[in-house]
């Protein structure tokens, strides 16, 4: 796939996850509002990012909902890829620096593109139990560290 035909699909599926977690706020909007955090309550991970580093809130989450409210606090943009993880480490692109989105398109559950210093976006996702890689594609910031994982039980 070229360059210019990765990013077309790369955009497309973002559009299509975010068409999808409207949907699922606007369903999650007519569950119980007894305020007990039933099954529509989304549990949420506050990610803060900065050049090259990413932390979490909180490292483990139940499986289900869950809300990531990202924060860009470095000087640079950044964006964040959700992928299962794997047994050793995700597949790298030729150029030995950003990781192969082609390879792992089917399995991502979500992404944000990138956004400016200071921004913050929200980006809910339905985790199953595992082991998950949040992470900076941007060219060379993967191999500089900018990646974490979050355990779903």
């Amino acid at each position: 796939m070229t360059a210019c035909g990765a990013l077309r699909h790369r955009r497309h599926r973002r559009a299509l996850a975010c068409g999808l977690a409207a949907v699922g706020l606007a369903l999650a909007g007519c569950g119980s509002s007894s305020g007990s955090g039933g099954p529509s309550a989304a549990t949420q991970v506050d990610v803060t990012e900065r050049d090259f580093h990413i932390g979490l809130s909180t490292a483990s989450v139940r499986a289900g909902t869950v809300r990531l409210r990202i924060h860009n606090a470095g000087p640079d943009d950044h964006e964040l890829i959700v992928a299962p993880g794997r047994s050793g480490s995700l597949p790298l692109r030729p150029d030995g620096f950003t990781v192969s989105e082609e390879r792992i398109g089917s399995s991502e559950p979500g992404s944000i593109g990138p956004q400016k210093p200071g921004g913050t976006e929200s980006l809910v996702l339905a985790l199953k139990p595992g082991r998950y890689v949040l992470f900076c594609n941007m060219e060379g910031h993967f191999m500089a560290g900018m990646h974490t994982t979050l355990v779903v039980r």
